[in-house]
């Protein structure tokens, strides 16, 4: 089944818009057309990702995408803004509160859909989410320390080889090309290109040693975890 996605838009016809586009794709689609109506949404069920209109009556999209990264356990649901306003600081007060995309009306359907795409390509599946410890043969990944250990022995990784390396493994056996590791990095507080992605690579093989066999590359696409050895 596709993800469950809701829609919050105080305009009918975006509402329908979307929502139709969406469902066609084969996602699974709630909508709202108040915040009010949004938030009990959100709280009474879980959601894959959120499109979100600003300019709502009542509770606006701001304070929704507040309300929704304060509470611990909904803040990891991706928000895709969608918005009449068109200024630069509109666009970076959502983004700063925790948007993970802004995108202007009039928008094209194709534009909208493949950012839902990208955005939801880059959560973790589930049952990894709360998943602290990954565990491949002797290689252990610990997600809320950022450590990574080989039969014991701390590996000493830069932060972006680690985020690489745990983008990879919390998906074995799934082909990541080179912009989506870099979408993965993206807002790490680190600069990185798909160019460059190769270079983290050869440079994070070399620490993990024996274990390097995990990381398989994949010609012509980009790398993957191997879920066996």
């Amino acid at each position: 089944m596709k993800e469950k996605i809701l829609v919050v838009d105080d305009e009918k016809d975006i509402l329908e818009l979307i929502d139709y586009n969406l469902t066609k794709n084969g996602y699974r689609v709630k909508t709202a057309s108040t915040g009010e109506d949004a938030l009990e949404l959100v709280k009474e069920n879980d959601y894959d990702l959120i499109i979100l209109d600003l300019m709502l009556p009542g509770v606006d999209g701001f304070d929704i995408t507040k309300i929704i990264k304060a509470d611990k356990q909904k803040a990891g649901i991706p928000i895709v803004m969608v918005t009449a306003k068109a200024d630069e600081a509109d666009k970076v007060a959502g983004l700063e509160i925790g948007a993970d995309h802004y995108v202007t009306k009039p928008f094209s359907p194709r534009e909208l859909l493949a950012i839902v795409k990208a955005t939801l390509r880059r959560r973790p599946p589930k049952e990894e989410e709360e998943k602290p410890i990954i565990e491949r043969g002797d290689l252990r990944i610990h997600t809320g320390r950022h450590e990574v250990t080989i039969k014991g022995v701390q590996i000493d990784l830069t932060h972006l080889e680690f985020r690489i390396l745990l983008t990879l493994a919390k998906k074995p056996g799934w082909v990541m090309t080179r912009y989506q590791i870099v979408d993965s990095t993206r807002g790490e507080g680190v600069s990185v290109t798909d160019r460059s992605i190769d270079v983290h690579i050869v440079s994070l093989r070399k620490k993990l040693g024996e274990e390097n066999e995990y990381i398989e590359t994949v010609r012509g696409v980009g790398y993957k975890f191997k879920e066996n050895l």
